[in-house]
């Protein structure tokens, strides 16, 4: 497929500079409201710099791409996720870090996959919005672009700052899989309840070091691209009846479930729950247990209601979040048919994203 591209401050003969590759895939940062329809459409964003002329003022090469489809967030899906772990393969040594620009709703989800696609990542990949579009006095789209285009270029004795997957968004820089969405109309749209941020940005740009995965030297870059989607997530609600259970774990082909538990990892202790699972996991099907709050963690068996899930073979996902759950699951399914295998794996932290 190919992709729009649009050079911006390119680099000087015989002066090497940090190059930075910006993928646009759509979202309300690239949105602008029609005077006619009062709506909100796509603009051509190789007209970025009438937006954002700033970033004439930043001393590194940019490129920026854009994807033949347009997506608002809502539509994203793994092909999309694989299509961006082939663009920053293709370009991987072309450029120094990548920018990607994305819309909101599922963008924890995609920067909790790319985490896990890019085996071995040692340059940064930020993904970034806005809540309110560029055309508007008041968005959010310009300090949230520039900033993470700032951050992807930050180098330290040679080497990026941030070697991982991470979203920038309102002041803050969080790991990308420790991330979720917690605001719809507030310029704080992303938390990180159980990892600190990574970094900070006001008059500068303070990093939060010990807490930043280190720079691997001679590391190479190991895509992984194979993702199985039969996975679904089983909320836990006082009061859920054995169909909703049996119908949801009874999919045909299905291979995963993140089970959202209450508190620490508990869940009910009836007879034909815990038969449920149990039956489910005979046949293969994988089990990850997420806690429902947003900074809780999961300890099975601490309690007699987490012990039993712990006895048929329910994996403890610690203190992931959903989004990184339901991705990591994908992802190993994809690449991966040992069913010991694969229980280990999620059980241990692949991308730092989870506690050990």
């Amino acid at each position: 497929m190919p992709y729009k591209t649009v050079r911006i401050n390119p680099a000087l003969p015989n002066k090497p500079r940090v190059s930075v590759l910006v993928i646009y895939t759509g979202g309300t940062l690239g949105m602008v409201y029609n005077q006619k329809s009062g709506q909100l459409v796509p603009f051509d964003f190789e007209q970025v710099l009438d937006r954002v002329p700033e970033i004439h003022r930043l001393d590194f090469e940019i490129t920026l791409i854009t994807l033949g489809e347009i997506l608002d967030s809502s539509n994203m899906k793994p092909t999309v996720w694989i299509e961006l772990t082939r663009i920053i393969e293709k370009n991987y040594d072309q450029y120094d870090s990548f920018v990607i620009l994305h819309g909101t709703d599922t963008m924890a989800y995609t920067a909790s996959a790319l985490s896990f696609m890019l085996g071995g990542l040692n340059k940064p990949v930020i993904l970034t919005g806005a809540q309110l579009p560029i055309g508007v006095a008041r968005t959010d789209a310009r300090e949230n672009f520039i900033t993470a285009l700032e951050i992807a270029a930050a180098q330290q004795d040679g080497r990026p700052i941030v070697p991982e997957v991470c979203i920038y968004f309102n002041s803050m820089l969080l790991r990308g899989n420790r991330a979720t969405k917690q605001e719809s109309v507030q310029f704080n749209a992303f938390h990180s309840e159980n990892y600190p941020h990574l970094a900070t940005a006001g008059v500068s740009i303070d990093y939060n070091y010990p807490f930043i995965r280190p720079f691997q030297v001679g590391q190479p870059l190991t895509v992984r691209t194979s993702i199985d989607p039969n996975v679904t997530i089983l909320k836990l609600f006082p009061g859920i009846t054995q169909q909703v259970v049996e119908s949801i774990l009874g999919i045909p082909n299905l291979r995963g479930v993140v089970l959202e538990t209450f508190g620490a990892g508990n869940a009910p202790t009836d007879s034909w729950f815990l038969d449920a699972l149990k039956a489910a996991i005979d046949r293969g099907v994988m089990i990850f247990n997420v806690s429902q709050c947003e900074g809780g963690r999961v300890t099975q068996g601490r309690y007699q209601t987490s012990k039993l899930l712990d006895q048929i073979g329910v994996v403890s996902g610690a203190d992931i979040t959903t989004e990184a759950a339901i991705t990591k699951l994908m992802i190993l399914l994809g690449r991966e048919s040992d069913a010991r295998r694969i229980s280990t794996l999620l059980a241990t932290s692949l991308s730092g994203e989870m506690s050990e």
